[in-house]
């Protein structure tokens, strides 16, 4: 069973003929179903499309949290949260604790 370049190009094309084929019956029918359960349910566009608060976006909270530490050489603070500000690292951070 020797194959040619062409021969084996040949079905590639009649198999991907076959699979757009197959596809547009099944999108079809899909559509259908789609269709007959909108009808028996009565829904309607909002019903289907609308967002829920499960949906892709949260609410963040912006709340600003207080400062913990006051550097007082330059009075710049930092709320304990996130990555330590080199004014801090490697010293005692109970010394600049905000009262």
């Amino acid at each position: 069973m020797a194959s040619t370049l062409r021969d084996l190009l040949a079905q590639k094309e009649a198999l991907e003929q076959k699979i757009t084929e197959l596809r547009a019956a099944e999108v079809s029918e899909a559509i259908a179903k789609i269709h007959a359960l909108i009808e028996e349910y009565g829904l309607s566009q909002e019903d289907i499309f609308a967002r829920t608060s499960s949906s892709k976006t949260r609410k963040t909270s912006s709340n600003k949290v207080p400062a913990k530490y006051r550097d007082p050489s330059t009075g710049k603070e930092w709320s304990g949260r996130g990555v330590s500000p080199r004014w801090l690292q490697g010293k005692n951070r109970e010394d600049f604790l905000i009262a």
